[in-house]
Formats: structure tokens, C-alpha cells, sequence
């Protein structure tokens, strides 16, 4: 089975940008792969150039491979719903999953099982919609929202873009902390060293986030509350390397952990006015089992008196 979108460039700009420009919930290397297999044409032709320069008002068809057994597979992933609207839907999403589909994971992705069990949000697919409004790497849980149609997923993006949304994540982070509370501005960029990382470099992206500290655990940990007011790639993981206080887990930009599997990160509020009403709401992600455990294991450790309601929000 295929799944075959008719897209037309807003601003002219290479191929592969331009896709993923109008189809957010591809990845690039999802894009680059249909170009490479010959799943693009322009104006009707197969074109398997991703440099090539497409001009403003282009029309090009984009198919995306799908099998049944991936289309099985996100239909039978469980959606953690916290709120749902006509216009918008909001998720708490489980550690361990991809939102936006890559090379190793065809078809078993937060945004395959929200368009499999929601039709409507499957249909948006003649511009840059697509339901995705943001995204949480694959081991970070917590709140995300998507949007349901055209009118809300444009809605959403300009709060987004105008930086109107409000932010936060719990993360349980290493050592001692030099404050109790401040804020992390840089510049972040790729690494040079490491294409899988972000780093702190010169010619960034500006990139801010502030914490607090909830807990403390003795010299060996920390439990904070992060506010992001950028939405850079890795931003918190790295901002938090950058200070010598890496996240609890993360082995990408610290060293793993015998109490939790993956990084300590959970987005645990979000903020943004509702395109239904235009009311604000803001919505919380009950903190998930691996990350109680974790934190009750340095509780437990250091006798440290409990400052958050782990289980009830």
C-alpha cells in the first residue's frame, strides 16, 4: 500500500526542504529516502534530485510506502489522551517512541497511530498540515499536541512560531546544581564532532531555558523543573551537559544509569490557547512509572522530604 499527497511550494527552496517544509511529520531522512526510491515528482515527472531548486507554486506528488502491518501496528498503539477537542488534541506520549517516522521505524510512530485512529487528521495532507505541531525526541515522555485540522494545525504553528506556548519539563539531572534557580542562554548548532549531538557553538541558534531546583539529592542528583522558551533540538539535554549537570540516563550527552533505561526527561506541561475558543488551557502528563522510580530510589537514598506529588498532579 501506498500513500500518495499533492503538495504546492509556498516559497521556492531546495527539494528535500521544500517537503519537508510542507509535510512536518517526515523526517529528512525519510525525505531524502523516497526521493532516493523514486516516490517524488514534480509536475508529473519522477525527480530524484533532492538539491534540486523548485520554484514557488510548484506542484509535486509525494508517495509514502506503507505496509498493512505497520498500518496495524498504529492503529493498535494506545493513545494517553489527555485532552480532546473538535480543533485539537492533546497526548501524553510514552517514553520509547518516535513521533515522526525515520529509517528504523516505518509505520510504529506517534503521528502513524494518531493519523490511523483519527481519519480526519489523515486526509490533511495538501499543504504544510499534517497534525504535528511539535515534537519530543524518542526517550522523552510527556504532553504533546496535535492538531485536527487546517484551521487549528495554522493556529497552533503561529503560537509556536511567535513563541506564545508555555513550556515545562521535569528532568532528574546529575551532581550538584551551582543554583537554585537560573536561566541557560547559548547558541546550538550541530556538532561538528558528532552528527547525532547538538552542541554549544558560535554560530547557533540562540537558545534559552531556565530551571529550578525541586529536590536535591545530597551531591549525587537533582530533581528540576526546566522552562524552555526556544524549541531547539536537544535543548534541554544539552544545556544541561553544557553546565557540567547532565540528564540522569542520557548517554548521548552523559552516561547511562542502573535506575532508568533512558533519559530522565519528561515534558510535564504544556500552555497555549485553544483554536477552538481561544481560551488558554494548560495541560499536565502524569509523570510515568520509570521516572516515580527513580526518583523515589534518590529519595530513599538521602532521606529527602518530598517536595512534588509524583502520582497525583
Amino acid at each position: 500500500m501506498t500513500e500518495c499527497r499533492d503538495i504546492v511550494v509556498k516559497q521556492s527552496n531546495r527539494l528535500d526542504k521544500a517537503i519537508v517544509l510542507s509535510m512536518p511529520e517526515l523526517s529528512r531522512s525519510q525525505v531524502q529516502r523516497i526521493i532516493d526510491n523514486g516516490g517524488v515528482k514534480i509536475e508529473g515527472e519522477i525527480n530524484t534530485k533532492a538539491s534540486s531548486q523548485i520554484t514557488a507554486g510548484t506542484k509535486i506528488s509525494v508517495t509514502e510506502p506503507r505496509s498493512p502491518e505497520s498500518n496495524l501496528i498504529a492503529k493498535n498503539i494506545h493513545l494517553d489522551i489527555i485532552f480532546e477537542d473538535e480543533e485539537t488534541l492533546v497526548l501524553n506520549k510514552p517514553a520509547g517512541i518516535l513521533v515522526h517516522p525515520n529509517k528504523e521505524s516505518e509505520g510504529t510512530t506517534l503521528i502513524n497511530a494518531v493519523r490511523a485512529q483519527y481519519p480526519e487528521i489523515s486526509s490533511l495532507g495538501n499543504s504544510d498540515q499534517g497534525g504535528i505541531v511539535h515534537r519530543l525526541d524518542r526517550d522523552t515522555s510527556g504532553v504533546i499536541a496535535f492538531a485536527k485540522s487546517a484551521a487549528s494545525h495554522y493556529l497552533l504553528q503561529e503560537q509556536w512560531r511567535k513563541r506564545t506556548t508555555f513550556k515545562s519539563y521535569l528532568a532528574v539531572v546529575s551532581g550538584k546544581l551551582d543554583h537554585l534557580q537560573a536561566k541557560i542562554e547559548t547558541q546550538l548548532g550541530p556538532d561538528p564532532q558528532d552528527p547525532r549531538r547538538q552542541a554549544v557553538i558560535e554560530h547557533g541558534r540562540s537558545a534559552r531555558s531556565e530551571y529550578k531546583i525541586i529536590e536535591e539529592y545530597g551531591n549525587e542528583a537533582a530533581l528540576i523543573e526546566v522552562q524552555i522558551y526556544t524549541g531547539r533540538t536537544h535543548q534541554i539535554r544539552v544545556h544541561m551537559s553544557a553546565i557540567g549537570n547532565p540528564i540522569i540516563g542520557d548517554t548521548l550527552y552523559g552516561t547511562n544509569s542502573i535506575y532508568i533505561s533512558r533519559q530522565a526527561l519528561h515534558a510535564y506541561r504544556l500552555g497555549f490557547s485553544l483554536p477552538s475558543n481561544g481560551e488558554w488551557r494548560e495541560f499536565l502528563a502524569q509523570i510515568p512509572v520509570d521516572l516515580i522510580k527513580l526518583i523515589e530510589n534518590y529519595r530513599e537514598i538521602h532521606e529527602t522530604k518530598p517536595m512534588l506529588k509524583l502520582k497525583e498532579m
